[in-house]
């Protein structure tokens, strides 16, 4: 599995066969003169796909059409419906990660414009990702997973210091743990996890000039990579490095169990900046500390800059989209079942913190509702969630952009080179 796929779906239960049919039958070649009838639903396997299924055998109960449910292997998914995409047996409705994976598909004409009034049933910083043009293309479908602070409590309350809330209380930071041998912040950085890296740069960069200059860059405009809080961040970069924030050996550092997550509940570094199933990780190898020993906080303000410090950046969560292949009334009647009550609760009890409107409620029933309410207040609260650069940007960009980031860390390239790399990724 990619780093990619790893970081989403390190839950998910092995695949065993490329697809497999678990609801309805017949294929989804509905003309689109057609509003009602079969719509064939293709959907990633992960240990959400209970309530997925859940939902189809109501929303077939019904009588409002018919939804077939295929199930895809995650390390065969992108290319399969990619394939299909370009084929004329296209799915109706489409599990997506959103952003730069949907822009091809509306360049091509193969998306549905989905109603507004859709929108009011979802957090309004999960839907951007949704979205290409401004258009509705893709609905929230599974939970939230933002990027914060995790950090181990006992080190903490032993060195008489608290989480940072600014750029200059982390720094300080650095300092104190260093004097104390503990490494400041454990970085996965051998060479498959430089998507660990990318965290850092996404909420410097966001705190500098905030979200609008990212906006710029995966609207098409490349040149904004000159902007002088693209260098500003690379040479943070470099001197949270060369402060010996990250350690010395964090180039050879895997992610998770034995690697990052290890260090942090061993009590061998301080924090961690890494995603919300971070949880999940500590909590399969060390169950104690995940429930006692492990604190968490957002990514801290950055004196001087332009970004709102209640702005998250992560993967906001996975979308469905109607392709015009699709009864589309069918699909769209569908659609309506990822804000339902019985939908959002069965989220909830698979461990996932839901982007709906009346998600509050439910996550009462959470495993630990305290860390649940925690990333449902991150995502209501901030005025933007930037999503994770290399989903948002697409493979042809997102990949040489995550060369480049490690090439940094790792003092191959100067914070000036940095930035003359990336700039030349797309001429």
């Amino acid at each position: 599995m990619n780093s990619v796929s790893r970081r989403w779906f390190l839950t998910a239960t092995a695949a065993t066969t490329l697809s497999v049919t678990v609801a309805g039958c017949g294929s989804s070649g509905s003309s689109t003169s057609s509003p009602t009838g079969n719509v064939d639903f293709w959907t990633l396997q992960d240990p959400t796909n209970t309530v997925q299924k859940a939902a189809v055998d109501t929303f077939n109960s019904a009588g409002k059409g018919k939804v077939s449910m295929t199930v895809i292997a995650t390390d065969g998914y992108k290319d399969k419906l990619r394939t299909a995409m370009g084929s004329a047996k296209m799915p109706g409705l489409f599990f997506s990660w959103g952003g730069g994976s949907l822009n091809d598909y509306v360049t091509a004409g193969k998306l549905v414009t989905l109603d507004t009034a859709l929108e009011s049933h979802f957090l309004p910083s999960a839907l951007a990702a949704g979205k290409v043009g401004g258009k509705l293309v893709g609905i929230p479908c599974r939970g939230t997973q933002p990027v914060f602070l995790f950090y181990n409590k006992k080190l903490f309350a032993d060195a008489g210091v608290e989480p940072p809330t600014t750029y200059a209380e982390l720094q300080n930071l650095v300092k104190v743990f260093k004097g104390k041998g503990v490494t400041p912040f454990a970085l996965a950085g051998n060479a498959s996890s430089s998507w660990t890296e990318l965290m850092w740069v996404e909420y410097l960069l966001d705190r500098l000039a905030g979200p609008e200059l990212f906006d710029k860059i995966q609207g098409g405009d490349w040149s904004q990579w000159k902007d002088p809080a693209v260098l500003k961040t690379a040479q943070m970069i470099k001197e949270l490095v060369d402060s010996g924030a990250f350690g010395k050996k964090f180039g050879s550092v895997n992610y998770g169990a034995g690697g990052t997550s290890t260090l942090l509940n061993k009590g061998k570094a301080a924090m961690v900046l890494m995603g919300s199933w971070e949880y999940a990780t500590q909590l399969a190898e060390a169950p104690d500390f995940a429930k006692n020993g492990l604190g968490y906080v957002a990514f801290p303000s950055v004196e001087g800059g332009k970004g709102d410090a209640a702005n998250v950046v992560g993967n906001p969560t996975n979308y469905l989209s109607v392709t015009t292949s699709a009864a589309k009334q069918t699909a769209t009647d569908f659609l309506q079942t990822t804000y339902s009550d019985s939908y959002v609760q069965g989220l909830v009890e698979k461990g996932e913190v839901p982007v709906t409107s009346n998600a509050a409620q439910y996550l009462t029933k959470a495993a630990d509702p305290a860390y649940a309410k925690f990333q449902y207040d991150l995502v209501q609260k901030a005025p933007s969630f930037t999503q994770s650069w290399d989903q948002a940007l697409g493979l042809t960009l997102g990949t040489p952009l995550l060369t480049e980031i490690q090439k940094l860390f790792n003092g191959q390239s100067s914070p000036e080179q940095f930035v003359s790399a990336v700039l030349a990724i797309k001429k």
